[in-house]
């Protein structure tokens, strides 16, 4: 019988962006602003694009615990490592704000060459040339269809071949089919073996963020 205390599963993005949406998976003040740069963030969603690893979530079913604003959390998931990504994809592929270190919000745009099969972050340069979908989250949140997006594609670089291109696009929109690895730390842990977690966890350099971790355990115990 095992006496593991987390599961392995794999979710498709498509799941993450939903749990997003929805907001079935937060953010608790454990976890700080969004500090990725554009660029790195540019370097996530091609990593997905090609199928490459791009690294675990780990989240907690836990309902106890202060979230960012002070809020208690009344959702099933608590994300305790994977900010960055999820807010990346939040960011690149839902076309949302993000909150920066500063708490200013910032709106990152990441652009597609479909022929040079290329992500760059969004520029003005970009933006005015044809040849790129300026932003991607265009693809993801169009209410026409993607073919109507691959016909309006050609129609601008009426020299390229229709059926490379859709498939270009057609790949760029199939992100939403590729899996991310969720580590879920079972329900019944309680805050002081999730710190102890974190702390080995950051011996072995996931550097996990646990001193704000233990100010988010002082602002539950603390809260009315």
């Amino acid at each position: 019988m095992s006496n593991s205390r987390y599961s392995l599963h794999q979710y498709s993005v498509d799941t993450l962006l939903n749990w997003i949406k929805t907001e079935d998976i937060v953010i608790p003040e454990i976890q700080r602003p969004f500090v990725w740069t554009a660029p790195k963030v540019r370097d996530f969603i091609d990593s997905l694009y090609h199928g490459y690893p791009v690294g675990y979530l780990i989240t907690w079913p836990k309902s106890d615990v202060s979230l960012r604003g002070g809020e208690a959390s009344t959702r099933e998931r608590i994300l305790i490592d994977g900010q960055q990504r999820t807010m990346a994809l939040r960011a690149a592929l839902l076309g949302k704000k993000v909150l920066t270190k500063k708490y200013k919000e910032q709106q990152i745009q990441i652009a597609f060459h479909p022929d040079k099969e290329s992500f760059a972050v969004a520029t003005k340069a970009i933006c005015n040339d044809p040849e790129w979908i300026s932003d991607i989250s265009t693809v993801f949140n169009s209410n026409s269809g993607l073919l109507r997006l691959v016909d309006a594609y050609c129609e601008r670089n009426d020299e390229v071949d229709r059926y490379k291109m859709g498939e270009r696009i057609g790949k760029l929109y199939e992100i939403r089919n590729n899996s991310l690895g969720v580590i879920d730390l079972t329900a019944d842990l309680d805050i002081d073996t999730i710190m102890e977690i974190i702390g080995r966890m950051n011996k072995t350099s996931l550097h996990l963020p646990t001193a704000n971790f233990i100010k988010s355990r002082m602002a539950a115990i603390n809260s009315p």
